[in-house]
């Protein structure tokens, strides 16, 4: 890590990991599973069948990318928790808020990700006979692709904020304190 500022290979790095799980929360929402109803001649039973499985995959690509850029950065900067002491002071306390929000928003996004890539999964492998007159078939809820990629995006920009103020409290130097031998403050003209 540079001196005085961030490493330019660090922010570029989580930047382009969250931009590609981004991408892969869009496809999976675009392409998540729709199921159609089918009746057999035969029998007359009645059963989902499911287009293909593609934004499982999807969800669990931006659930790994998004995955790595917090790993890559929390590895970068130890997790606040060893290494190098922050300097008190402002740039410090960015650095903690920045880091708590994005760790929260990280969690959000990582839960709505993982949840639609298990529901869109089981939704597509379910093969079922029913003899019931209202049937319809499940399929995933719009929009739970498009939650994690707000929450991806928002831990992105967190993300950067941490990471500059971070290094911004871990380069500036510790203030001296002078040793003074009397009080700064005199008083004896008033006694």
């Amino acid at each position: 890590m540079a001196e005085g500022r961030g490493s330019t290979l660090v922010h570029l790095l989580v930047v382009a990991l969250c931009l590609v799980a981004f991408g892969f929360a869009i496809a999976a929402e675009r392409r998540r599973s729709v199921g159609t109803i089918v009746t057999t001649a035969v029998k007359n039973e009645t059963y989902c069948v499911y287009n293909s499985d593609v934004a499982t995959g999807y969800g669990v690509g931006a659930f790994l990318f998004l995955l790595s850029s917090e790993s890559l950065l929390m590895s970068v900067t130890k997790c606040m928790c060893f290494g190098r002491p922050l300097t008190p002071g402002g740039n410090r306390a960015w650095s903690i808020i920045y880091f708590l929000s994005s760790w929260a928003t990280f969690l959000v996004a990582e839960s709505c990700l993982i949840a639609g890539a298990t529901k869109n999964a089981y939704h597509t492998k379910y093969r079922g006979m029913i003899y019931a007159q209202n049937f319809s078939c499940e399929s995933l809820r719009k929009g739970i692709f498009i939650t994690g990629a707000v929450f991806i995006v928002a831990t992105m920009i967190l993300n950067v904020y941490f990471y500059m103020y971070f290094t911004k409290a871990t380069t500036t130097p510790l203030s001296q304190k002078a040793n003074r031998v009397s009080s700064t403050v005199g008083m004896t003209g008033y006694a």
